[in-house]
């Protein structure tokens, strides 16, 4: 592992010398280097990136577009202190964890949409949409209770989907390892008033070993109407996965699970400006499906079937006066589940939120409290307030705060699941944990970097434990008494113009450490014994020639378990016309490894892909 570590740093250390020794002499200045200003829509109060007080780092469409990666699953593992644990090949099956949370406490936005699941937050990753439709991914770490509600424990990520796109219809195929097969269709069109665009695709494979064969079909449309008033957004999406799960759950022994999921999105939202008044209101319904064999083609061994619906409705608002800028909103949903498993459940919430942003001292600092109540159905009412707080030292320089207290209500799954190795536990109280942090933020357009320590303190935390080793001791769900985390988050991007075409080279790290409080279990599936303690990523965007790019990406992980292991991916793209020529190798120096369950992941494969734009 270690040579291979060397190796990898050895090659991105030739290849960055390469390009700058050769192309020393036509270095340009970057003063013609301009970065537009992103705003997070995130937030209640449209705040600029730069002028935010929390962690918070952004993919854009550029960026995406240059990393080759098929699916955004490949994306969040190249944010240090993002823990996506994968279970195969692809977006087979993964879950999304922040800071050492767990699944269930990382909240998933599209577009300022809650998909939360009642169900559990497993199947949370089913409903990204592809690459080619989004705008940005904010990715915000640290608690989110007060500006979303619950299951933003230790963060959240909102992907923001494009709103126009020129008249193109885009056809892509790929073929690779494993008989990887993915094809598919983009479109769109934009006039005056609306926009529409829509994504088709299917992707198959026959599987990296004994039964990880999958076949996943998704399609995604937004469209926007009346887009220069208050523009009216229509989105609908829908994710199938059927696949092989070796592995995947239970024991690392039980090799002929297989399992199918469906994931679907209904919503209209709009933003509407008065005077200094933005109001936005959202309706929405989420469907989620989950069909698990523990015996593939047989069910009458054992079947778990789960469908999951929630209805929404959300009203955000802000205003701007000489008193700073307030925000406040509401949102209302109703969750179901009908499950052979679970039983007919259902639950109600309710949540009301406020924010001010006072500003002092000539706009240099600025201070936001705020807070989060809510009501749900079978919990009660939860008070939660928070606070952020900034000072603008310069036009590009910050240094930032934020504390609060942030929780997580047990979901249907830790409440009432039953099979031989887990029990869920219908006692369980509420997650609540209060988190700080402090943190400094530089952002110009040739460097920006931001570097954060945490520390959250969490307690009646849930997670299924148990003493012994033996596996027909199932793992109950408990309420830990306290988990102390604290760690710190660092990001360095640099930005240099090379014969007119930018490179780009991005290096995070985060550092971890939980300290687990009076707790006498030996074994934890989640919380415990598989957190990311060291996760360090080198990513570099490489512009070879102005229609030839390459981006070469490293990641090196070190698990609490004492588990480490590196990976080395690259891309390359080169255009003509309207033909695209793209090759994706993933682990090109065949690490072992896994990253959740024992589930060995893909040694060394590769995409090779052709597109045609109309």
């Amino acid at each position: 592992m270690k040579k291979y570590h060397a190796l990898c740093l050895l090659c991105l250390f030739f290849v960055v010398s390469w390009v700058k020794g050769k192309n020393k002499s036509h270095i340009d200045t970057l003063p013609t280097l301009k970065l537009k200003e992103i705003v997070l829509s995130s937030n209640r109060l449209e705040i600029p990136l730069s002028q935010n007080s929390k962690t918070v780092q952004v993919f854009t469409a550029n960026q995406i577009r240059q990393s080759g990666v098929t699916h955004v699953v490949d994306l969040l593992q190249q944010i240090a202190g993002v823990d996506v644990k994968r279970r195969g090949a692809g977006a087979t099956q993964a879950d999304l964890n922040i800071r050492g949370g767990t699944f269930d406490q990382t909240l998933l936005l599209i577009d300022g949409i809650k998909l939360d699941d009642a169900h559990t937050g497993h199947h949370t990753l089913n409903f990204l949409p592809p690459p080619q439709m989004i705008e940005r991914i904010e990715i915000i770490k640290g608690p989110g209770s007060r500006a979303y509600g619950q299951n933003a424990l230790t963060g959240a990520i909102n992907i923001v989907t494009k709103k126009v796109t020129p008249k193109t219809m885009t056809l892509d195929l790929q073929k690779g390892n494993y008989d990887q097969t993915n094809g598919s269709i983009f479109l769109g069109n934009t006039s005056e008033k609306i926009s529409v665009l829509g994504f088709v695709s299917r992707n198959t494979s026959d599987g990296y070993r004994y039964n990880t064969d999958y076949d996943q079909n998704q399609f995604f449309i937004k469209s926007s109407f009346n887009r220069h008033k208050s523009p009216l957004e229509f989105i609908t999406s829908y994710s199938g996965r059927k696949f092989g799960s070796n592995g995947f759950y239970a024991t690392p022994s039980a090799k002929d699970q297989y399992e199918e999921t469906q994931a679907s999105l209904i919503s209209l939202s709009q933003r509407h400006k008065k005077g200094a008044w933005i109001f936005k209101p959202k309706v929405y319904w989420r469907r989620g499906q989950d069909m698990y064999e523990y015996i593939r083609n047989k069910p009458e061994i054992y079947r778990n079937l789960h469908v999951t619906n929630k209805l929404g409705a959300a009203f955000d608002s802000s205003l701007v006066s000489d008193w700073g800028q307030t925000g406040m909103g509401f949102d209302i949903s109703s969750v179901g589940i009908r499950s052979n498993n679970l039983g007919d459940r259902s639950r109600t919430m309710m949540n009301f939120f406020i924010e001010h942003r006072f500003y002092l001292f000539n706009k240099s600092v600025d201070i936001t409290p705020g807070l989060v109540a809510n009501y749900f159905s079978d919990f009660g009412s939860h008070n939660f307030p928070g606070i952020d707080m900034g000072w603008q030292i310069s036009p590009k320089l910050r240094l930032y705060a934020n504390s609060g207290a942030t929780f997580r209500i047990p979901t249907f799954t830790d409440l009432y699941y039953s099979d031989r190795t887990t029990l869920g536990n219908d006692n369980l109280k509420p997650e609540e944990a209060f988190s700080s942090e402090v943190g400094v933020r530089f952002y110009s357009p040739k460097v920006s970097f931001s570097f954060a320590f945490f520390s959250r303190k969490a307690k009646n935390l849930i997670d299924y434990v148990k003493n012994g080793k033996d596996d027909n001791i199932p793992f109950k769900a408990e309420n830990i008494q306290q988990v102390n985390t604290s760690g710190i988050d660092f990001e360095l991007t640099h930005r240099i113009k090379i014969n007119s075409l930018i490179n780009e080279f991005k290096i995070s790290y985060s550092y971890l450490e939980n300290n687990l409080k009076n707790n006498g279990y030996n074994f934890s599936r989640y919380s415990i014994n598989n957190d990311l303690k060291n996760h360090f990523v080198f990513n570099y965007q490489l512009p070879i020639q102005k229609d030839f790019n390459a981006y070469l990406l490293y990641k090196y992980m070190e698990r609490t378990s004492g588990d480490s292991y590196s990976v080395f991916d690259l891309s390359t793209q080169w255009r003509n016309n309207r033909w695209q020529v793209s090759i994706y190798f993933n682990n090109i120096f065949n690490t072992e490894y896994w990253e959740s369950n024992l589930v060995p992941m893909p040694k060394g494969n590769g995409l090779l892909g052709l597109s045609y734009s109309f």
